[in-house]
């Protein structure tokens, strides 16, 4: 499975911004989705990840209700929405898949096995 990330940028505190995951080779095996983050001089963390057949959601704390994961299965992509960024947003973000990931260990990034490459995200204040 390939994956390719789109839609970093920079943005104001408060703003909005769409990135996008497309996925290839093999799509219909994955079991979730998800988008990590890192900021300069920490780790990566889980930012929010998606069942790739049932559609259920699993964000990290600091995210619920300005962030929204979603797929689409016809065109084999995933997309994070983000609204009212924060400057504390600001990272490189990283889409993700596996086929056998399970609940429990969504938020572990080493229980991913596929990775885009990053794109980044400036939230200013």
């Amino acid at each position: 499975v390939q994956l390719q990330a789109f839609g970093g940028g920079s943005v104001q505190a408060g703003g909005s911004l769409r990135l996008s995951c497309a996925a290839s080779g093999g799509i219909s095996r994955i079991r979730y989705m998800g988008w990590f983050r890192q900021a300069p001089g920490k780790e990566r963390e889980f930012v929010a990840a998606i069942n790739w057949g049932a559609g259920y959601t699993y964000y990290r704390d600091s995210v619920k209700g300005r962030f929204t994961i979603s797929r689409d299965k016809a065109k084999s992509t995933s997309d994070l929405q983000m609204n009212s960024l924060r400057p504390e947003d600001t990272a490189v973000y990283f889409c993700t898949a596996d086929p056998s990931v399970i609940q429990s260990n969504l938020a572990s990034r080493t229980a991913y096995r596929y990775w885009g490459q990053g794109t980044v995200v400036t939230v200013s204040s």
